[in-house]
């Protein structure tokens, strides 16, 4: 009957309806994410140094320092961070040798991350490259040292804890793969010295 079809009707467009707007909740959790993170964290910067230098070792000093970094979503798990930072450490000769200063290190790194998701945590891991650039160099008992700027890799992992909808806590660990050529004003050979510091910071974010 005339009825008995638009009952019909009405149950298959309630049917409908009901299936676009659970279908449309579920795309709109998917697409559930802020594009833009800030964080501000303070960083301990221990570097593992090592050098073909023979009969002598080097010793670089662990640094304290802020650090802001940005990161972009690509998608709701794969992201790229952009990590500004500078240290200076001291350099000397092990065992009583040559104070050689101190030198300051620039090492814009980019990362690209991807993110695991558990409730209020937010674990994630990644890798990328950065460009290292030395200066305000102090030779120390060297009359004067050349660093020379270099491209290092990096691992990293860490977790974001959620405060509220916008803010964050954050703890992050990097292993940076760094090696430069030092060179002693006169000398005609430089030396290789690596420097390869593990990263540990600890700071809080704001999402955008």
């Amino acid at each position: 009957s005339s009825a008995a079809s638009d009952v019909y009707k009405r149950q298959i467009l309630a049917c409908l309806f009901a299936f676009n707007t659970q279908a449309q909740e579920e795309a709109t959790s998917s697409d559930d994410y802020s594009k833009w993170q800030v964080r501000f964290r303070i960083l301990s910067v221990v570097p593992s140094p090592s050098d073909d230098i023979t009969g002598a070792d080097v010793d670089i000093s662990t640094a304290f320092t802020p650090e802001f970094d940005f990161t972009y979503f690509f998608s709701k798990n794969i992201a790229a961070e952009l990590i500004l930072a500078t240290t200076k450490h001291n350099v000397e000769i092990e065992n009583g040798g040559a104070d050689l200063g101190h030198v300051w290190l620039l090492p814009p790194t980019l990362n690209l991350q991807y993110h695991f998701y558990a409730d209020d945590f937010k674990p994630y891991v990644g890798a990328g490259i950065n460009y290292t650039i030395f200066y305000g160099v102090d030779g120390g008992d060297v009359d004067d040292i050349d660093y020379e700027n270099t491209i290092g890799f990096s691992l990293q992992a860490g977790v974001d804890y959620n405060l509220s909808e916008k803010w964050f806590l954050n703890l992050d660990v990097k292993k940076l793969f760094l090696e430069t050529d030092v060179t002693p004003k006169g000398a005609t050979e430089s030396s290789k010295v690596g420097i390869d510091p593990l990263i540990i910071g600890l700071g809080v974010g704001m999402k955008f």
